[in-house]
């Protein structure tokens, strides 16, 4: 029996693999989605409210699993929809594919209904491979390629499909001139630097006396390599968010995050150490690296491009983290001599004792802080935690204690917000028998990850386990924007682009079959997430969160306290909050904690 160019392509990707796909239907797709009817679930479609959140959670996918992320959408609005989605897994370098409809070749040029120019509007964030099918025996080699592409470069790539191609019966590339006969496949290669550079490399580390190693979401596969290398050389070791999951925090010589969401700890690691190891990380501010020419360097990196970005480094390795650390580590001295290693673990003990501190100091109503504190000690061992971006962040960053076999993840590079539900949503179709919790700003949930809770009241009782928790820090206000003003720019808070509606977000999800539980006190907070972590359905955990608690950074410089004095000095809106729990915050940090 004859095969449209619709069935080819769905069972060309299910060759390569592919057996879920994210997106949203149309009629300029229509031909893939009558292919996927006829497939018999071969390749699950999963219907997301909106085409962003759909390539969400191919990206997000793809995080959780290392397989390609795919996601699909029609013409016109359905293709412009992905592309925030698509540059989230462009800038966090994941394996994505992106399927669009296009309207009839005939009509291509005629300025016809949902007729956008695809081709040019997907070649920056598919930029290593976008390409618009015109005949039917093309398509074997462009999806091949797509694939082969997204996969072994871990980057976007977009295939456009004309409507009327995709019915076309499908037809094998002539044995001619002119054709391409590609294959399916791809193994990934062993990238290992050679023994020279491994032995520079050694050479630097060995001379060190204070080691810091800073490891990224390229060394999420290297979780015994790192610790092994950082054990020689009795190094401390801190976390770009991206590579949170790469480390356990239970180990006493790990920093946590670093930046303006991360520790105390990660910022004195920096500032004080003679040599630094960077593990497949693109941790973008320098002010929180070492002063130029305060450190040696070596930093271990697959692509190329992002070698010695950062920081000037000594010696550059391309390669795997896994594989390289597995060649470096003979090499590597074992130091005996360990006080810069009890100094870093002096450091993290404290900001451990000021954290605990930060997160019960009273707040009006709940301090945000409290919420992810006493999320931690509750959650399970294969817990899989996503983010939005916002003031959440921080308390994701800095309270939430990862342990071996969870995993988290947010969006890095772009830090765009509404990532958190769609990521979530992915990570249990992924990995449908572990607990997955999202940690969400209002702002976001307002934004769009309100309607992919339907997604979830759709899809939760397909999964093995329905441990599935939107957490949303609830205090009408956009409050990661609000503290930079403040901070970065020394202007007072602007009501009217910072207050949002007060919504009743459990109320919501009550509606629609989901759980909802409502918290407006402090004490009533590790109640509420044991409520939560055992309910036998998806539940929304809305915590009305006090908005003047602040973000602190690890180090206040000078300028950040000169523009927030001149913040006070204009006048704030929420002037007497922020002051009461500003220096709340700072005091907590010094005072001996109370005895019980």
């Amino acid at each position: 029996m004859s095969m449209t160019v619709g069935d080819f392509l769905v069972e060309r990707l299910y060759q390569w693999g592919v057996r879920r796909i994210y997106g949203y239907p149309g009629d300029g797709i229509n031909g893939v989605f009558g292919a996927l009817r006829r497939s018999e679930g071969k390749i699950e479609f999963i219907q997301a409210r909106h085409e962003e959140m759909a390539a969400f959670m191919a990206t997000a996918h793809a995080k959780f699993t290392g397989e390609p992320g795919v996601c699909i959408a029609t013409s016109g609005p359905g293709a412009s929809h992905l592309l925030t989605g698509l540059y989230d897994a462009q800038m966090d370098h994941m394996p994505v594919l992106a399927i669009v409809g296009q309207q009839a070749r005939t009509a291509l040029g005629s300025h016809y209904q949902q007729e956008l120019d695809l081709v040019s509007m997907f070649k920056d964030v598919a930029s290593a491979f976008v390409q618009q099918a015109s005949a039917p025996s093309q398509v074997r080699h462009l999806v091949d390629r797509a694939l082969r592409i997204a996969i072994g470069d871990r980057r976007v790539t977009t295939l456009i499909l004309p409507n009327d191609l995709q019915y076309l019966d499908y037809q094998e590339p002539l044995r001619a001139h002119g054709t391409a006969h590609s294959g399916i496949g791809y193994s990934s290669p062993r990238v290992i630097p050679h023994e020279e550079d491994l032995q520079r490399a050694a050479d630097v580390l060995n001379a060190g006396s204070k080691v810091a190693i800073l490891v990224g979401a390229g060394a999420l596969q290297a979780t015994d390599e790192v610790i092994a290398v950082a054990e020689k050389l009795g190094a401390g070791a801190a976390k770009a968010l991206l590579g949170k999951a790469a480390l356990p925090d239970d180990l006493p010589w790990v920093t946590g995050s670093i930046g303006l969401l991360g520790t105390e700890a990660s910022y004195k690691l920096m500032n004080e150490c003679d040599t630094l190891l960077m593990i497949g990380s693109g941790f973008p501010y320098a002010e929180f690296l070492p002063k130029e020419g305060q450190a040696r360097a070596v930093q271990i990196d697959l692509k190329a491009g992002m070698l010695s970005l950062r920081y000037p480094m000594d010696v550059n390795l391309q390669g795997d983290a896994a594989l390289t650390l597995q060649a470096l580590l003979p090499l590597i001295e074992h130091k005996t001599r360990r006080p810069w290693r009890k100094k870093v673990e002096g450091w993290r003990a404290s900001w451990d004792k000021t954290l605990e501190k930060r997160a019960r100091v009273k707040a009006d109503p709940i301090n945000p802080q409290r919420v992810v504190f006493e999320l931690s000690p509750q959650l399970p061992d294969d817990a899989i935690i996503t983010s939005d971006s916002g003031s959440c962040a921080n308390w994701y960053a800095r309270d939430l204690q990862i342990r071996r076999g969870m995993q988290c993840s947010l969006s890095g590079g772009l830090a765009s917000m509404g990532a958190a539900v769609p990521y979530a949503i992915a990570a249990k179709f992924a990995h449908p028998q572990h607990t997955v919790v999202a940690l969400v700003g209002d702002g976001a949930m307002q934004m769009n990850n309100m309607a992919e809770l339907i997604t979830v009241a759709k899809y939760w009782r397909q999964w093995e386990s329905p441990k599935w928790i939107c957490a949303v820090f609830n205090n009408e206000d956009l409050n990661q924007v609000s503290w930079e003003q403040r901070v970065m720019e020394g202007d007072p808070k602007f009501a009217a682009s910072q207050d949002i509606p007060d919504v009743p977000y459990h109320l919501f999800a009550l509606s629609i079959g989901l759980k909802g539980i409502f918290v407006e006190r402090d004490e009533d907070v590790a109640a509420a997430w044991e409520q939560a972590l055992a309910a036998d359905c998806p539940v929304l955990l809305e915590f009305k969160t006090d908005p003047d608690v602040p973000p602190l950074p690890p180090h206040i410089k000078l300028e950040q306290a000169k523009k927030f004095a001149s913040t006070l000095a204009k006048g704030d809106p929420n002037e007497a909050g922020i002051l009461v729990q500003t220096a709340k915050q700072v005091v907590s940090a010094v005072l001996p904690k109370r005895r019980k």
